[in-house]
């Protein structure tokens, strides 16, 4: 029987609204979790749970850790945590958001917005970049055992752990770049998406290529490109069955290996960085055993 939350195995969204929260001062972080357990299932919607609430609520979840602050030649990845994390996709924006304000409510006023971005399916999946996102996917059942968890007992097992970043771009600065420089920034043809076998090794594809790890360091990605004219970028978002695949890559692109940086850094930046529980559902709810324990 598939337990997962839905949203998280299915493709992208022609459009989505992203959420992270905080708890309010002074709030009842078991008020919040009951609410949280009387939410409808939603098979458009995505719901993660990070470290504040549940160091709040007392207790911890066996691979459930605040995003790491990372630091290297080039720049930093920041981290800000946040006790809840909210993704709900669809078809029409309008509807999207009136869906988060019906999910705010219904969350009541133990939590505050710290963040709210929408986003959108560009193309075939491209990010605004124009090269493809996701290229090496896994698919199915792959897909799967990639990004649910497995084996650890009621409240646990197919759920997945989740880490998001939004990226802003420099566009202006990366069209000034010719064809052979961008390409060699991502390690990909822009039009074929044929992997540069002669590519530096600062290109992204060779600092974050998931078969290049010991063991291979596969995640599922489902990230999204965000913005207006002014400020714009990719909402990066990887499940996995465990955040120590996501990690792995993160602590090569900011080059604590061997003291090279993604090329990336040369027209993008992260701006946010935050690690999630998505816990699997039980008669039509979130399934918050795990969690009810603390």
């Amino acid at each position: 029987m598939e337990l997962s939350q839905p949203a998280i195995l299915r493709p992208v969204p022609r459009c989505a609204r992203f959420l992270t929260l905080d708890l309010t001062t002074g709030s009842d972080p078991r008020a919040t979790l009951a609410r949280l357990a009387e939410l409808p299932a939603d098979a458009s919607q995505v719901i993660g749970v990070g470290v504040p609430l549940l160091q709040a609520l007392g207790g911890t979840l066996p691979g459930l850790r605040p995003f790491p602050v990372v630091s290297g030649p080039a720049g930093t990845f920041p981290s800000t945590q946040g006790a809840l994390w909210i993704g709900l996709t669809g078809d029409d924006p309008g509807a999207v958001l009136l869906g988060a304000r019906r999910t705010l409510a219904a969350l009541g006023d133990g939590l505050r917005v710290e963040e709210d971005v929408a986003t959108f399916k560009y193309a075939d999946g491209r990010d605004l970049t124009q090269y493809e996102d996701g290229t090496e996917n896994p698919k199915d059942d792959q897909a799967r055992q990639v990004a649910l968890t497995e084996g650890q007992g009621p409240g646990l097992d197919q759920g997945s752990f989740v880490a998001i970043q939004r990226y802003v771009h420099d566009l202006t600065r990366m069209e000034r770049m010719t064809t052979h420089q961008r390409d060699f920034v991502m390690g990909r043809n822009r039009e074929t998406n044929v992997e540069l076998a002669d590519a530096p090794v600062s290109a992204h594809v060779k600092r974050a290529a998931q078969e290049s790890y010991d063991p291979p360091a596969f995640m599922l990605r489902r990230s999204m490109p965000w913005g207006d004219a002014l400020r714009h970028g990719l909402y990066f978002i990887a499940y996995g069955a465990s955040l120590d695949a996501f990690e792995r890559v993160l602590r090569r692109m900011a080059g604590e290996e061997d003291g090279v940086a993604d090329a990336l850094f040369g027209f993008s930046r992260p701006i946010t960085g935050g690690y999630y529980f998505c816990p699997p559902l039980h008669q039509g709810r979130l399934d918050l055993r795990a969690f009810q324990k603390a």
